[in-house]
């Protein structure tokens, strides 16, 4: 079943087109990897499908309902998507505890037992029911994905965004970041990363879609990618490893 679906997808700011008519689907189940140069519009796009940021024209369906419309429930929208923000967002003087079971006391209307069990479930299935009386300062940068994953997951999502993920850790923490990811393609979780992180995006997922300057230019695996390849855009990107920002 496809969970998104968006089809000529146009963001404009201030006169500049960052999205230029984007098609994208994501199925259930799978882990989709969208990669490509810096400034080409890849974390506008996680933002519009799930409303942080208001697309200028298109169709985005999640779970084959039109979320761009007035009337549409974004709170519910944003609840069925969790997001992992690239630097993290948790709340500097809340707990670990706290920074996850907040929005299931405030959204979902769960009491504080209620929500602290659910919040001590996904901590311990992250390895961090130790750390759940610490605060964000005291976690090192992988401890903090973690911590964003758990709240994000404790909600129950349809789909988990990544923006970034790799970006703020060093090689060990990226690598680890990648087994997470695998781990919950194994559990059957759907995921949309957007990465530059060649490795991360070859350890998690088979296909590619390459964005350019607002656009989709392919969507292939990325061994091919990685080829020499008759795009000038794509041989440019993979030649380098992916490994502009």
């Amino acid at each position: 079943m496809t969970v998104i679906r968006v089809r000529n997808l146009v963001k404009e700011f201030d006169g500049k087109t960052v999205l230029a008519g984007v098609d994208l689907d994501v199925v259930e189940g799978e882990v989709k990897v969208v990669m490509g140069p810096s400034g080409c519009g890849k974390s506008t796009l996680l933002r519009c499908i799930n409303r942080l940021v208001e697309p200028t024209s298109g169709s985005i369906m999640f779970r084959g309902q039109e979320v761009t419309g007035p009337g549409v429930d974004v709170r519910a929208l944003r609840q069925s998507i969790g997001f992992v923000f690239q630097q993290f967002a948790l709340y500097r003087h809340l707990t670990v505890m706290d920074n996850v079971s907040l929005a299931l006391r405030k959204l979902r209307g769960q009491t504080q037992q209620e929500a602290q069990a659910r919040a001590l479930h996904e901590l311990d299935r992250l390895g961090l029911a130790s750390q759940r009386d610490k605060y964000p300062a005291q976690l090192s940068g992988g401890q903090k994905q973690r911590v964003a994953l758990a709240r994000a997951l404790a909600m129950d999502p349809a789909v988990v965004f990544f923006d970034e993920p790799t970006s703020a850790l060093d090689p060990l923490m990226s690598r680890e970041v990648a087994v997470l990811i695998n781990q919950l393609f194994m559990e059957h979780v759907t995921v949309l990363c957007v990465t530059h992180d060649l490795y991360l995006a070859r350890y998690i997922s088979d296909r590619v879609v390459m964005l350019d300057r607002g656009v989709v230019l392919t969507e292939d695996s990325i061994d091919n990618l990685s080829r020499e390849h008759d795009n000038e855009r794509i041989r440019e990107f993979f030649g380098r490893g992916g490994s502009e920002a």
